[in-house]
């Protein structure tokens, strides 16, 4: 099966993902995919010790996940990908792994950014990344919890 949702939400591993999306998509596997976490032991800990029974994880980075989907490694899994930002999912996209759908779920507000919806904050190149997606076919959705009512892109971005 591989990969059954990707979701931007810069907390990655948390009560809303473990409890409600992991649920919610079947997964047995929850992903995450960045770089910075991917060598945080104390982090990986911390995102460990909150899988559900039952349920893979992986925390890796960027190279490790295209090198691992290109192999095969979770074509079986029911993967529910997490990642920080939309780049991430661009690069693996780029990379030859197939998304089948992108969830923008929490991006934090900062400098230069502009809150286009409660919990979700963009920049410039946060919505030029998450209309690239789109552009690549793959349907780009703000979507906090499954029982919200799902929302396209072009509802916040334009």
């Amino acid at each position: 099966m591989g990969i059954v949702l990707a979701r931007i939400d810069q907390r990655l591993i948390h009560g809303i993902v473990v409890t409600q999306w992991a649920g919610h998509t079947r997964a047995k596997r929850l992903m995450v995919v960045d770089d910075v976490a991917s060598k945080d032991e104390v982090q990986k800990t911390a995102m460990r010790m909150s899988k559900p029974a039952g349920t893979g994880m992986s925390i890796i980075d960027t190279d490790t996940a295209i090198t691992n989907f290109r192999a095969g490694k979770y074509d079986d899994h029911n993967v529910l990908l997490v990642v920080r930002e939309p780049e991430t999912l661009l690069k693996l996209t780029a990379g030859g792994v197939h998304i089948p759908k992108v969830n923008v779920g929490i991006i934090f507000d900062g400098e230069g950014k502009t809150t286009v919806k409660k919990m979700v904050s963009v920049n410039e190149k946060e919505v030029a990344d998450l209309k690239a997606l789109k552009e690549k076919g793959i349907p780009v959705t703000f979507h906090f919890v499954p029982g919200d009512a799902e929302e396209p892109l072009e509802t916040y971005i334009k």
